[in-house]
């Protein structure tokens, strides 16, 4: 492998490492906001399970975000990487946890007007789709769990030292479900302009176990993940652990249950292609925003408790980064291409056919 493929591969491990570091708080942040589990136990299950979802099923939401636009070229791929992850820094930098999907879709469509080639709409409308169902399924799922679990718990006889513990564990156990999801559905964002390009080679690990080469691909961007978990998340994780809305145990631990849920329906390519097999609608395969599944979620409780204790000026900050963090990744990608091309002599993209 050429040594300049890892020095451009590296925007694309900085995106990820700033996916590590927002999206933490999405998955755990609830537990450890609500006192129930420590931040080293999340940090390390976290990571665990973010590493098995990229490997083994990342692969259907790449293919999405290839299809909106087909980032032909290493130099034009790593600025594609580099500016969604300023953009999601500079938004970090500020205070504001944004969405990863969001702004690396943004840099994409940079990307395609600085290269002249259209934007497939018909991709971006399922992925915008994806987005905007992602936090109503989610604030649905939660609300209908904890209305049935307010309900058994009503008419249960357990002892509250019990209940904690199994909260606790379902607490631990949910954050795995949503580190795996998060895997699976967000490495795309993180190394899928990469795949093209991709100059790895099968990687035999024991003779039970051949990971392809996009798999190599997605493990190192898993490993950008891990580390933005345990090296910057902490400052973040308060957002969602309780300032959004003081939350209960047994509430985080539905929030982050709803969370996990809703990223593997729109990252499971079985499920998919199940649902298409029995002429079931499905959902697209799609990056999703595990921010805006959480805040769903919180809003989903909220409104079942009657709309009560929901901090809604954090939350209409947080989405207006939605709407900033793709707008500034856009922008950032076709000034620096201009530069790449002009200035270093880069080739950011390559002519049709």
């Amino acid at each position: 492998m050429e040594p300049s493929y890892l020095f451009f591969l590296s925007s694309g491990l900085f995106l990820g490492w700033s996916l590590g570091a927002n999206d933490a708080a999405n998955i755990f942040g609830t537990a450890v906001g609500s006192k129930m589990v420590r931040f080293s136990t999340m940090a390390i299950i976290a990571s665990i399970f973010v590493m098995l979802g990229a490997v083994f099923g990342g692969a259907g939401t790449s293919n999405t975000l290839g299809a909106l636009g087909a980032v032909n070229a290493l130099a034009g791929s790593f600025m594609v990487a580099l500016s969604a992850a300023l953009s999601v820094y500079m938004m970090l930098r500020a205070g504001v946890t944004v969405s990863t999907s969001q702004a690396i879709v943004g840099a994409i469509i940079g990307w395609n007007l600085y290269a002249g080639r259209s934007t497939d709409y018909e991709t971006l409308a399922e992925i915008v789709v994806g987005w905007a169902v992602c936090p109503l399924m989610s604030a649905i799922i939660a609300a209908v769990l904890y209305i049935i679990c307010k309900k058994t718990l009503r008419y249960s006889k357990l002892h509250l030292l019990m209940r904690d513990q199994l909260t606790r564990a379902g607490l631990i156990l949910a954050a795995a479900a949503g580190a795996y999801a998060l895997g699976s559905n967000n490495i795309a964002n993180v190394v899928g302009v990469f795949v093209e390009s991709c100059p790895f080679k099968p990687l035999k690990m024991g003779s039970i176990l051949t990971l392809a080469p996009v798999q190599v691909l997605f493990m190192l961007g898993a490993a950008a993940i891990c580390v933005g978990i345990a090296t910057y998340s902490h400052k973040v994780i308060n957002r969602f652990g309780n300032n959004l809305m003081k939350m209960a145990p047994l509430e985080a631990l539905i929030v982050v249950l709803a969370q996990a849920v809703v990223l593997l329906l729109f990252a499971s390519v079985m499920l998919h292609h199940w649902l298409q097999a029995h002429s079931i609608p499905a959902l697209p395969l799609v990056p999703v925003s595990s921010t805006q599944a959480v805040i769903g979620a919180i809003l989903g409780i909220g409104f079942a408790k009657g709309g009560r204790d929901i901090n809604w000026s954090i939350i209409l900050k947080v989405v207006s980064g939605w709407c900033i963090a793709p707008l500034i990744a856009m922008v950032v990608c076709f000034i620096s291409l201009f530069f790449l091309e002009n200035v270093f002599n880069l080739t950011v993209y390559l002519p049709n056919g």
